[in-house]
């Protein structure tokens, strides 16, 4: 019995190291990220980037898969830090991709999300069709499913008409590294610093 056990707790704790093992710095990184409109998942009705995100002062974009065990550790951070900060101005807006909508419908509602989600697949047969797939190629993304992968925009400063929102934005390859993003998050927003609340959202 005690065996079992031992094997059992082993095996939860490497999952649980799996699931912390991509994450990456915030980089500036050209890239051409352009204004897109996906149906949301709770309604199916059109989102538009560029509208969505008017009048903001920080807006931190996160693609993601239901199924990822990587963005699933992210989750609760980030529902945390938009429920921090969205009275300051700041947004978050999930893409699901990879899985069906009743899938990414499910996973929203284990996971309490409340920020606005979009979808722009849901297969994995779709992934190297995707403009998530080439844009964090481009970024220099090498995983395989890029699941979570984040990009801010600064509203203020994204040009006002065509396509292209930004040429050059800050993103992540991989999962946010806590006291790091929520320093980054407080000095966009122009709030003072405050060491005791960083981590404090998850």
């Amino acid at each position: 019995m005690k065996i079992l056990f031992v094997i059992l707790l082993t095996v939860i704790l490497n999952s649980i190291a799996l699931a912390q093992n991509e994450q990456a710095p915030i980089t500036e990184k050209a890239l051409a990220y352009r204004d897109w409109t996906y149906k949301t998942v709770d309604g199916d009705k059109d989102l538009n980037l560029r509208k969505a995100i008017a009048g903001k002062k920080l807006v931190m974009i996160v693609y993601w898969a239901p199924w990822c065990p990587n963005w699933k550790f992210d989750a609760p951070f980030v529902q945390g830090l938009y429920e921090k900060y969205k009275a300051k101005g700041f947004e978050v807006i999930g893409i699901g991709e990879y899985d069906t909508v009743d899938k990414m419908k499910a996973h929203i509602k284990d996971q309490k999300l409340t920020f606005p989600i979009v979808y722009e697949s849901v297969a994995t047969a779709d992934r190297e069709k995707t403009k998530h797939f080439v844009m964090r190629r481009e970024a220099g993304d090498a995983r395989k499913w890029g699941s979570p992968w984040y990009v801010f925009l600064e509203p203020a400063k994204l040009e006002s008409h065509g396509e292209v929102l930004a040429n050059k934005v800050q993103l992540v390859n991989g999962e946010l590294i806590k006291g790091e993003a929520e320093k980054f998050i407080r000095q966009q927003l122009g709030l003072e610093s405050n060491a005791a609340g960083v981590q404090s959202a998850n």
